[in-house]
């Protein structure tokens, strides 16, 4: 039995993550410091005897006993209430963190993939953003402690891989959605999703015309599966390339949760980008990966676990002014 260490296990990601692999036959052994992630969204596999958790810190020395297969290092805050909140450990689990984990897959011999963004992409002037973008990025504004990590986490990587012949492989995420986001955390699906749900006006940043493109998180997980067994060592871009720009996706939003919100416009917050579409040539052709979930299903299922959760829940806010981090 393969054995694989997921770091950032309780988040969104990690705890998909580790429902795959876990269904897929592997040995699993998760981290988490907690600072984000959830207990409650991984509790259901502490019964399985291939599932194991650690309460660990990865920008400290990580230790796993005994062999190690992969390494997917998806710890890291992901959100913008959490560069503002926590942005020193924002560059220390992209950096230190980082670092760490491939000196146990170096140690290990282990394949290591790990979760970069479309961050690195910054306010883009190229569109769809292919792999070979350079980026356009502001590395001292508010979304630079978590742009600049995750370059900084691509290039160590390289480097590991160049100068010490590791394998290693790294992901470019796009707005991914879908079960377990944390409905406060400032990110624009769970914000709207969330107001509608305790009848508030729903917040446009900026005159809404800034386009997204969301990928469910299923088709997510498949994409980062294929690329972990893939022969690639180059940045591949996972994400949904169906761009809808926010305004619309509020309406949909509406729609959906059949609640006549209003719409309320604010100051659109500092660099935040204008357009974010991926080009997935990469995918399509090196993992014969692409999005199969359509928008309006992901949405219902999204919706449907949103409403389920407990009213307390709802109403848990996590101060999402955006004080100091709105465009002068």
């Amino acid at each position: 039995m393969k054995k694989v260490l997921i770091t950032g296990a309780a988040g969104f990601l990690g705890s998909h993550l580790c429902d795959r692999f876990i269904k897929q036959g592997y040995s699993v052994i998760a981290m988490d410091n907690l600072i984000t992630g959830n207990l409650s969204n991984i509790e259901h596999l502490f019964p399985n005897k291939h599932f194991e958790f650690f309460h660990h810190d990865v920008t400290k020395f990580v230790h796993v006993p005994g062999k190690l297969d992969y390494i997917l290092h998806f710890a890291s805050p992901a959100s913008p209430i959490d560069y503002l909140k926590i942005p020193i450990q924002t560059l220390k689990v992209g950096a230190m963190g980082t670092h760490n984990l491939l000196g146990l897959a170096k140690a290990k011999n282990a394949r290591i993939l790990v979760a970069s963004t479309s961050e690195v992409y910054g306010d883009p002037e190229v569109h769809p953003q292919p792999e070979s973008y350079k980026g356009h990025v502001n590395p001292v504004g508010p979304r630079g402690v978590y742009d600049e990590a995750k370059r900084y986490m691509e290039a160590i990587t390289m480097a590991y891989h160049t100068y010490h012949g590791l394998e290693t492989r790294i992901v470019r995420i796009f707005n991914t959605y879908g079960p377990r986001m944390r409905l406060n955390d400032g990110r624009v699906l769970p914000a709207f999703i969330g107001q509608a749900l305790r009848d508030e006006d729903l917040t446009i940043f900026g005159d809404g015309s800034q386009t997204r493109s969301f990928c469910y998180v299923d088709d997510l997980i498949e994409g980062i599966y294929r690329l972990l067994l893939s022969d690639c060592s180059d940045p591949v871009n996972i994400g949904n390339p169906d761009e809808i720009t926010i305004k619309e996706f509020a309406e949909e939003i509406v729609k959906l949760t059949g609640k006549n919100n209003k719409v309320v416009y604010k100051p659109l917050p500092k660099d935040d980008p204008m357009q974010r579409q991926p080009n997935i040539d990469k995918a399509r052709k090196l993992l014969d990966w692409s999005p199969k979930v359509d928008r309006a299903h992901g949405l219902q299922i999204t919706y449907d676990y949103f409403k389920s959760l407990p009213k307390e829940e709802l109403y848990r806010k996590e101060h999402n002014t955006f004080e100091g981090y709105v465009r002068k």
